[in-house]
């Protein structure tokens, strides 16, 4: 009987875009791979990894506590009917009640800390909260990876992680076959093109991508300014519908909506922005990097990691419209040549610190030590819904 191994994240779109790599690596190495999600149009994609799906309604943005009990009891009922070797964690509520379900029934866990999120970036009520859920969920774990030495430095100075067993990956890796390098279009034809990629959060950066190419506009710069990823209109932290419409009637961007592959609009831009308050390690540089394209990004924890400073793009002072405007500028104002000698640096450091093999092997060499679960009463993941209670459907 094969082993099995649960993947939970709070989307099956996060799994596929992100994760399709490990996937595969695991199912090819002999395990069956079984995602916890809630519900969403990726699901069918899972499918076609061979990866098995199992259902969790979540609220990801939400802190009702009468929720997240909910959310802790489905967990138990879900694993104590799957009975995997491992629970694989990722993002904040998979990571903590997903891993302390898992612990009570003595399952393995490994986490991965992808980022902290909007919970780290203020300092309120949310943050003690939050820290103190995975101080307790953390504990015991079999492996805690972070995306990012300050991350990791703050776990291990707050108590929240144990050194012993802790790591670093470089984010969620990338697979540098498939973002090949493109030539730039010539400028003649067009302007100067800027692209965010990023979903529309303020966090991210998105208004001070609008005002900066404001600052530039009425400066009188020839540029484009352009905002691709989904508006999410359930997140506290979302810029609205109506608000970005307002920055495209006012000249200041373009809206290019949500997509399933950013590498057509890479390959278009002259350069990539992500001015975010904080990250893990941003996927939408290393994919920009990857396919040598300059990037710009705020001097903040995750994106230090992506951007080396004049070498393979600039960065700039964190939730500052004006700085960010001069790094634009400052680009712009390079010939070409020292553009693409940007962009070859920044694939040189993809391929060489940032490779997608990386993550998969301390993967693999981290399920090779945990002990195999008591697989006795394990079922068909096909049947587990038959086993929970009609609540935990609904």
């Amino acid at each position: 009987m094969k082993l099995k191994i649960v993947i939970s994240i709070n989307t099956a779109w996060n799994i596929f875009n992100f994760r399709s790599g490990l996937v595969k690596a695991l199912i090819d190495h002999g395990y069956e791979v079984i995602a916890i999600t809630p519900q969403d149009e990726y699901v069918e994609r899972l499918h076609e990894l061979g990866c098995k799906h199992v259902a969790l309604p979540m609220d990801s943005n939400g802190t009702n506590p009468a929720r997240d009990l909910q959310l802790l009891v489905r967990y138990y009922l879900l694993l104590r009917s799957i009975r995997p070797a491992a629970f694989l964690g990722f993002t904040i509520k998979p990571n903590t009640y997903g891993s302390i379900a898992a612990k009570a029934l003595g399952i393995p866990v490994i986490n991965n800390i992808a980022g902290l999120g909007a919970a780290f970036i203020r300092d309120d009520y949310l943050t003690k909260i939050v820290r103190g859920l995975y101080k307790f969920a953390l504990k015991g774990s079999h492996r805690v990876f972070f995306q990012n030495a300050e991350d990791q430095d703050l776990f291990l100075s707050s108590g929240l992680a144990k050194k012993a067993v802790s790591g670093l990956l470089p984010g969620s890796g990338i697979n540098v076959a498939k973002y090949p390098v493109k030539p730039v279009t010539k400028l003649n034809a067009r302007p100067f093109r800027f692209l965010l990629i990023g979903r529309i959060l303020r966090d991210k950066g998105v208004q001070e991508f609008a005002e900066a190419a404001a600052l530039l506009r009425q400066q009188g710069v020839q540029a484009e300014f352009q905002l691709l990823g989904p508006i999410d209109p359930a997140n506290a932290n979302s810029i609205s519908a109506e608000m970005v419409r307002a920055w495209e009637l006012a000249g200041q961007i373009s809206y290019l909506g949500r997509t399933d592959d950013v590498r057509p609009y890479i390959a278009h831009a002259d350069c990539v922005i992500l001015p975010s308050y904080r990250e893990g390690v941003p996927r939408s540089l290393l994919e920009a990097a990857a396919m040598a394209r300059p990037i710009i990004a705020t001097d903040v924890v995750g994106c230090r990691d992506a951007v080396d400073h004049e070498r393979n793009g600039y960065l700039c002072r964190v939730r500052d419209s004006a700085d960010l405007a001069e790094k634009m500028a400052r680009m712009m104002a390079l010939v070409p040549e020292q553009r693409a000698a940007m962009g070859a640096a920044g694939r040189n450091k993809i391929e060489t610190e940032f490779d997608e093999q990386i993550v998969i092997q301390k993967y693999l060499s981290a399920l090779a030590l945990v002990s195999p679960s008591d697989t006795a009463r394990s079922v068909p993941v096909s049947d587990v819904s038959d086993l929970l209670p009609e609540q935990l459907n609904s």
